[in-house]
């Protein structure tokens, strides 16, 4: 027996050496290559056939647009704002008078300080701003990947073409 990536066995015969481990791996439905090829033939198939429709390629444009403005403002603008302002006001024990009166001398040295100085602060919040919502669109990338209307329609057919082929297949025991 013969085992493919997934637990996926290719075969229902077991050699007379291998016993089951357990019942429950014994009980284990066996899926047969040649089923699993044609799943995944049909499965290109058809996303060669939708690739091809206009409606289907404007909802993909679309969904690739609507996914990036999502990860951008939730990247450079919620993230950055809330540790912003959440850092400080924790830092103030949640006390807005503490924290008022802490950032206002701040803010009336940068007022009152020569141009250099201000455009230096500036930058530096810049990058700062910058470097936050770069790290948190890589992760947002990586922990919310993009979700393609072609995987979905092939998703929604493969299922209805499943059950079309699987009553016309015999049970296998």
């Amino acid at each position: 027996m013969t085992t493919e990536p997934h637990g996926i066995h290719t075969s229902d015969a077991l050699p007379k050496s291998a016993k089951p481990a357990s019942k429950a791996t014994s009980h284990r439905r066996t899926i047969h290559a040649p089923e699993v090829a044609a799943y995944w033939a049909e499965r290109r198939r058809y996303l060669e056939r939708i690739r091809r429709v206009p409606e289907v390629r404007q909802r993909y444009w679309r969904a690739i647009g609507m996914y990036l403005l999502r990860r951008l403002l939730w990247s450079f603008g919620f993230f950055p704002v809330f540790i912003a302002f959440w850092v400080p006001f924790v830092l103030s024990s949640f006390n807005p008078v503490v924290m008022a009166s802490d950032l206002i001398p701040l803010l009336e040295g940068f007022v009152d300080a020569n141009p250099e100085i201000q455009a230096n602060t500036l930058s530096t919040l810049v990058i700062a701003w910058a470097s936050i919502g770069f790290f948190f669109l890589v992760f947002d990338f990586v922990l919310t990947p993009f979700k393609s209307p072609y995987e979905y329609e092939a998703d929604v057919y493969m299922r209805s073409w499943e059950q079309l082929n699987h009553d016309q297949l015999p049970d296998k025991v």
